[in-house]
């Protein structure tokens, strides 16, 4: 009878120490949970809401034309200034035969200004001479008209021939003044019609050169339209080239999750490509001036009876290490998984810090530049301009 009554207590005794254990077992993950939030968990927040993003670099024509070749196609990888499209040329190569015919005419036209200066500056030197002869002739026949060996006539005669020889000098003079307005301080070169002209070759050689179409970056080539053929205008879009060693990573943190994220701070972010193996060391490079909502092309009227609040999200720019990334590129729209070391909160959520150099830039254009300039100074000096040095 007592081992029968003994039996309940036991059961419950059994009971009390799985309840008091299992009691125990989420007291302490409790415990460990509220140490790691502590001492780690409330200094990240993190985010799968991640894509990675990049510069879509539009190819477009800066003159119309008609398409007669295509050298890239979709996926191709292009270097920076690697023609990718060619236009019909005939037209700006006819342009540019002219300007350069016109600039050639006007290089001797101008060094005619400079040998006819050479011409009436020896006329007049002559016209001098004349003028100091005859006054020479004067002065004799006055110093012998005492003794009677010169008549009045003859020095009547040496005055007239002053008068005439002075006549001469300045009619010598005058075409020299006017022919020098049109050179004077300036050199062959820096003429004003041989600029004029030479600009007009500029011109037509910068259309000339237009009709290649070259990647402004290296890159890969995407959504290419154009076909051979195709008539285009300016501005059309031909094809892009992303620069896949420039991407980033937009991640869109919840409201509530932005207020200790400041600039500079690291992130790790991993792809879902790559899986949990490949992680990469980024930074937070800035914040978002908006949510996506407010930047949608249909934003949402909150203004409304059935209003219901929704968490917003902003986007945040990660930045990624370029050698990271050479030894496993990304590419544009990928999935990512970000997350955010918030233990430094110096500094302002939104810093007005100017950028310290340009984002993108390009010199794959001042070849053009430069070939312009070359070619104008080669038809100068083959037409007699020389080194442009000489001025009057």
């Amino acid at each position: 009878m007592a081992q029968e009554q003994g039996l309940p207590a036991t059961g419950n005794r059994k009971r009390r120490n799985a309840l008091s254990a299992i009691v125990a077992v989420f007291v302490l993950g409790l415990a460990a949970w509220g140490a790691w939030w502590w001492l780690d968990g409330r200094w990240h927040e993190g985010t799968d809401d991640a894509y990675v993003g990049g510069n879509i670099v539009q190819i477009t024509p800066q003159a119309p034309g008609t398409v007669v070749a295509v050298r890239a196609d979709d996926t191709d990888f292009v270097k920076a200034g690697e023609e990718l499209v060619r236009l019909d040329r005939a037209d700006a190569k006819v342009a540019l035969e002219q300007a350069e015919a016109q600039l050639a005419r006007t290089v001797r036209q101008v060094r005619t200004y400079y040998a006819t200066d050479a011409q009436l500056a020896a006329t007049a030197a002559q016209r001098e001479s004349d003028l100091a002869k005859a006054r020479q002739d004067l002065v004799r026949r006055e110093a012998a008209a005492p003794s009677g060996a010169v008549s009045r006539e003859e020095i009547d005669h040496a005055r007239d021939a002053i008068a005439s020889a002075q006549a001469g000098l300045d009619a010598a003079r005058e075409p020299r003044r006017v022919n020098r307005v049109l050179p004077v301080g300036t050199s062959v070169a820096e003429h004003p019609d041989v600029k004029a002209a030479a600009a007009k070759v500029h011109e037509a050689f910068i259309a000339y050169a237009r009709t290649t179409i070259v990647a402004p970056v290296a890159g890969f080539v995407a959504k290419r339209s154009v076909q051979v053929g195709q008539r285009v205008q300016a501005g059309t879009p031909l094809m892009a080239v992303i620069p896949l060693d420039q991407v980033w990573v937009d991640a869109n943190f919840k409201e509530s999750q932005l207020a200790d994220v400041r600039v500079g701070q690291p992130a790790e972010v991993s792809a879902d490509l790559y899986g949990g193996h490949v992680t990469y060391k980024g930074k937070v490079a800035g914040l978002g001036a908006g949510t996506g909502a407010a930047f949608a092309l249909l934003p949402p009227q909150n203004a409304t009876g059935n209003w219901i609040k929704v968490v917003q999200r902003l986007p945040v720019r990660i930045a990624l290490d370029p050698a990271e990334l050479a030894k496993h590129p990304l590419q544009v729209g990928l999935s990512m998984r970000v997350e955010v070391e918030t233990h430094d909160r110096r500094g302002a959520r939104l810093p007005q810090a100017a950028r310290a150099q340009a984002g993108q830039q390009t010199n794959v254009f001042d070849l053009s530049e430069k070939q312009a300039a070359d070619r104008i100074a080669a038809i100068v000096r083959q037409n007699g301009g020389g080194d442009g040095k000489h001025a009057l």
